[in-house]
């Protein structure tokens, strides 16, 4: 489930950072012949950002469940995984010296 929420984020945060360059990139597409400069333009900073929504949709899922099935399979064939992180030492004698 970890593995999937942050796929899910990280599609997320893909799908906005790409956004407006792909709008750019679809209004060059159908127009050929123009600038990027002038695509920016006639798309407007609302232009840009139309449709982002079914986007996020559209990206974050399909980058969970890629997240989702890679840890899935190394799981499954029992691949090395990162060792969970380490306690630092000044949060255990913290911990230690509570109780």
């Amino acid at each position: 489930m970890v593995t999937f929420v942050a796929g899910y984020i990280a599609g997320v945060f893909c799908a906005i950072v790409s956004h407006p360059a792909d709008s750019i990139v679809s209004k060059l597409n159908a127009n050929p012949g123009g600038g990027v400069v002038s695509a920016a333009k006639e798309l407007g900073l609302a232009g840009m950002w139309k449709g982002l929504g079914p986007r996020i949709i559209m990206i974050g899922t399909l980058t969970a469940l890629q997240w989702f099935i890679y840890d899935s399979v190394k799981v499954a064939f029992r691949l090395p995984r990162p060792p969970p992180p380490e306690m630092p030492e000044s949060l255990k004698r913290k911990l230690a010296a509570a109780q």
